[in-house]
């Protein structure tokens, strides 16, 4: 295949890029700034020299315009909450006394103000701090820090394009705030908010903006005429002012459908749109709205999610057709490369020909430059790289990493029987009431106990050879004693031996299956300073020998009460991964679920009656469009099914989901048939059980009372009160008691005193049951 040349040359640009460092050394500075270690002013020359590293490499890479104002110290939506003075009541004094301090109560609380509701950012695995609007929200523009590094980037002699979110996904975005009708829309606060951003885009031009992107990730969704009105609103109003930068409007994660039209005829100079994996569909929309006439169109053909490398030649055919659609077409990532980690070069342990296969956000980088450089001067000019790239998709699609005819024997014989229970839900419940005697209102936590500097400080000298397995397995032991010693003593009815030996709850297992690659230095932002290193994904998964099963049953050892075996779901097993793109993702699924099903049972035949198999993934991997569903949510199930269905009645299958909306999977959480399901629920008062009463949902379920992403201690009676909120969407019969997720991320002191508030107020309420 020949390229010809653009008829004006390509540029190359990314729609933001990772904000931690080569080292983490924001999250460093940041939890160095909280403890007292650090000050305000070397948090904010740490963010300063982060972000001058990040503009100069990717221009010393070949990047024509940098992204800026997508760097934050903690959320780029509460960034914009900010933007446009939407504090919420409880936090202004904050705010006023100190702006920083302020910031960082919104996003974590403090003792006295909970902290906004957090949840994932669409399909994604990064989570972002919910707007909280009110018919009374009063909006005041707030421009100094998209200003302040717009300036930062001119001033290094490069061209720069300030970043924010658009005006229609920040309401979407938003919940009414607390003591407003549940039914109040933020989106008729439109009106309101404009004057806002209109007058941020006036402020940005000022200070040296030539464009300015405006991201609308929430338009690849399913919209309504009313929604899609107030986007052809927004953008008429905007497009139409004349103090203003041009204007990108960019979506990503998936198609634009009918939203396409809308924004095509907007009055903004450019579009970027996603092409890859279903986005794929923009490229045949496009031209069917006739495409972008007079506009400037930025092509994401690199997938910014995902860690393999891309296809150049498949993307330069791409690029080809997309040069007839658009006035001037530019080359990037399909979106923020925020969603990978930061280089793979760094990897040491990874066999040389498999890092070729990787490309991490330096890598997808260079990708893109490639990319621009061949569409605008013809493959000829990147012939070497187009070889090379060949060689390395070969050598992937030809890897027997990639395919093990055991499992793909064994996942061929799988049938319909081997995802049922052998029993109904009724006849296993009373089974299990019988065999676990269980007061009512039962407490437990989710898994996690907190990970002690003692334990991390032995883990790294495991790694460093200081000290040998043995020794370091006497210090899990202690901490598994310490754990179960305490929940005995706090007086908790079904305990946990803490995850000591644990570093992450995805990569732990894909650590031990085969199948998977781990990286050393793969760090992807969750949230705040949270981190997480996503394993790899890349071949047919198998379980060579037992995982969890020697911890759990030491576990049991020391106690009389119930001890959960704790595993990782199929689904959040993927989710949590990079993982392989050559197959459809129900394959690796059913894969993973066998594998976990092999742990499940001899967790049971070692003693266990109670197995969690955590599933926080599932709401965050339902695709955006509601035509995807069904095919998504009947895999999902199904494999969580597959992973749970070959114990006995009598041995109790838990769940835990988090941090999402599952309004909208409450039928898919009840296809699951787990026998107990706990959610988080603190932040959004007891939402969720809510959904589960409205959808008469007939098991048991455990919405949390203890927001432990927040270093607040809930009172008692605050967990009281929230049970008993509990108690009026789920009958006691039924409801347990539990924080919203594991305790891993939290200090001793704070797990402490909340979980003995939580098992007081469990107590309490107890007493208040009229007798049986």
């Amino acid at each position: 295949m020949t390229t010809k040349p653009a008829a004006a040359a390509a540029r190359a640009t990314v729609y933001g890029y990772p904000r931690q460092g080569q080292h983490r050394e924001l999250k460093k500075a940041i939890e160095g700034y909280w403890k007292g270690r650090v000050t305000a002013d070397a948090l904010r020359t740490t963010a300063a020299e982060l972000r001058r590293a990040h503009w100069s490499r990717l221009a010393e890479a070949g990047v024509h315009e940098v992204p800026t104002g997508d760097f934050s110290l903690y959320d780029h939506v509460l960034d914009t909450t900010v933007m446009v003075g939407a504090i919420p009541a409880r936090h202004r004094e904050a705010v006023s006394a100190d702006a920083l301090d302020g910031y960082f109560a919104m996003a974590r609380g403090t003792q006295d103000v909970a902290p906004l509701e957090m949840t994932k950012w669409f399909d994604t695995n990064y989570h972002y701090l919910v707007p909280e609007l009110g018919p009374d929200t009063v909006f005041t523009a707030d421009s100094a820090k998209q200003v302040a590094e717009l300036t930062e980037a001119l001033s290094l002699g490069l061209t720069a394009r300030p970043v924010i979110v658009g005006p229609v996904t920040y309401l979407l975005l938003a919940k009414p705030a607390p003591g407003v009708a549940a039914d109040f829309d933020p989106l008729t606060l439109l009106d309101r908010l404009l004057p806002v951003y209109a007058e941020v885009l006036a402020d940005l031009r000022a200070a040296g903006a030539e464009w300015v992107q405006v991201d609308e990730p929430a338009l690849v969704q399913d919209r309504t005429p009313a929604e899609l009105n107030a986007a052809t609103r927004v953008y008429r109003e905007l497009g139409g002012r004349t103090d203003r930068p041009k204007l990108l409007v960019a979506s990503y994660f998936d198609r634009l459908g009918e939203a396409l039209p809308v924004l095509a005829k907007a009055p903004v100079e450019g579009l970027a749109l996603d092409f890859t994996g279903s986005a794929a569909a923009n490229l045949e929309a496009l031209a069917g709205v006739g495409g972008l006439p007079g506009k400037r169109l930025v092509a994401g053909v690199v997938d910014g999610r995902n860690i393999w490398v891309n296809d150049l030649a498949k993307s330069l055919t791409t690029l080809g057709t997309l040069l007839g659609l658009a006035d001037r077409v530019d080359v990037a990532a399909s979106c923020s490369l925020l969603h990978v980690p930061l280089d793979a070069a760094a990897e040491r342990d990874i066999d040389p020909q498999i890092l070729r296969w990787l490309a991490f956000a330096r890598q997808k980088t260079a990708e893109v430059v490639t990319l621009a450089k061949g569409l605008s001067h013809g493959t000829s000019a990147i012939a070497a790289e187009l070889a090379a790239n060949r060689a390395d998709l070969t050598s992937r699609a030809e890897s027997p990493l990639t395919r093990d005819p055991a499992v793909r024997a064994r996942t061929g014989a799988v049938s319909d029987a081997d995802t049922r229970r052998s029993q109904p839900y009724a006849e296993r419940a009373a089974a299990q009431h019988a065999h676990l005697g269980l007061p009512l209102l039962p407490t437990t936590t989710i898994g996690s106990f907190p990970q002690t500097a003692e334990l991390r400080t032995a883990r790294a000298d495991l790694r460093a050879g200081r000290i040998d397995t043995a020794g370091y397995e006497e210090r899990v032991k202690a901490e598994v004693q310490e754990v179960i010693a305490f929940q005995e003593k706090a007086g908790l009815d079904v305990l946990v031996h803490g995850e000591p030996e644990r570093n992450d709850m995805v990569q732990y297992f894909a650590e031990q299956l085969t199948g998977y690659l781990a990286t050393q230095h793969g760090w992807v932002q969750s949230y705040g300073t949270r981190y997480v290193r996503p394993p790899i994904l890349a071949g047919d998964i198998s379980r060579p020998a037992p995982m969890t099963v020697r911890w759990t049953t030491y576990a049991q050892s020391l106690t009389h009460r119930p001890v959960k075996g704790m595993l990782t779901g199929p689904v959040t097993m993927l989710a949590w991964s990079f993982v392989r793109d050559d197959q459809p993702l129900g394959e690796t699924a059913r894969q993973v679920a066998l594998a976990l099903r092999d742990e499940v049972n001899d967790l049971e035949a070692a003693g266990t009656s109670v197995v969690q198999v955590d599933e926080p993934a599932l709401r965050e991997t339902l695709p955006l469009r509601a035509a995807d569903h069904a095919a998504y949510l009947a895999w999902a199930t199904e494999a969580f099914r597959l992973s749970t269905s070959g114990v006995r009645p009598d041995t109790q299958i838990h769940t835990h989901m988090c941090y999402a909306e599952f309004g909208d999977i409450v039928q898919a959480i009840d296809d699951l048939d787990a026998d107990v399901i706990s959610l988080e629920a603190a932040r959004s008062h007891m939402q969720v059980a809510r959904e589960l009463a409205a959808h008469s949902y007939p098991r048991e379920a455990g919405p949390g009372v203890y927001d432990i992403h927040s270093p607040r201690v809930p009172s008692a009676e605050e967990a009281a009160d929230l049970l008993r909120t509990g108690l009026k969407a789920i009958p006691a019969e039924r409801l347990w008691v539990n924080p919203d997720c594991g305790l891993k991320t939290r200090g001793w002191p704070e797990t402490r005193a909340s979980l003995e508030n939580l098992v007081a107020a469990a107590r309490t309420v107890r007493g208040e049951l009229p007798a049986s």
